[in-house]
């Protein structure tokens, strides 16, 4: 999340969520789009950042499978948690609390793992966000991305168009595959998200 967004999305409104345990997009385990990419070896090896981790699940199941994780959130009481799964698990991952549209890494990622932060930013942030997710990952490197679809106005989450999401992801900068590589995984929430493995483009 942004500085620039609004007060209600920024900060405070996020570790707020996390005191007050109102995570209804915490499905308390690693998405099953994730375990199942891991399975069929979809992803590329090497280094892997997960935007948005919240309290890890992802981070441990990619620290699990032997990737060097960088896991990046704004909220203190998620990478708490987050490290705290970790340590169980005798694991370590590199935990940063950043905004991350100002945060940039040191060198790109071969894979990044976006889950629920896309639909977690106001819309207007998109642009921004999907610039700063082209950076982070190298030529040739996976972004493996689910896209919520709540089928109503307003959020968060925010519904993410899937005409909408062609036009951020555009063919440029990255490769879509066909859609008969899309997994569709049902969230507790009530939406759907939809699985693609996009490609960054040289």
């Amino acid at each position: 999340m942004s500085t620039t967004d609004t007060p209600a999305l920024g900060r405070e409104f996020w570790e707020g969520r996390y005191q007050s345990g109102q995570t209804g997009w915490d499905r308390g385990d690693a998405s099953p789009a994730l375990r199942q990419w891991l399975e069929q070896q979809a992803l590329p090896q090497g280094r892997a950042l997960v935007p948005g981790c919240g309290r890890g699940h992802e981070v441990l199941a990619l620290a699990q499978a032997g990737y060097a994780v960088t896991a990046v959130d704004l909220a203190p009481s998620a990478l708490e948690a987050a490290g705290a799964q970790l340590d169980a698990h005798g694991l370590t991952a590199e935990l940063i609390q950043a905004d991350l549209l100002e945060w940039m890494p040191a060198q790109p990622f071969d894979l990044i793992y976006e889950q629920t932060c896309l639909c977690a930013l106001n819309p207007g942030l998109w642009p921004a966000y999907t610039a700063q997710l082209a950076q982070w990952l190298r030529p040739g490197g996976v972004l493996a991305i689910l896209f919520m679809q709540t089928g109503r106005e307003g959020g968060p989450p925010f519904h993410c168009r899937m005409a909408r999401m062609h036009e951020l992801f555009d063919p440029e900068h990255w490769q879509w595959r066909d859609d008969a590589d899309r997994l569709t995984v049902e969230h507790p929430n009530g939406g759907t998200e939809l699985g693609y493995r996009l490609t960054r483009r040289p």
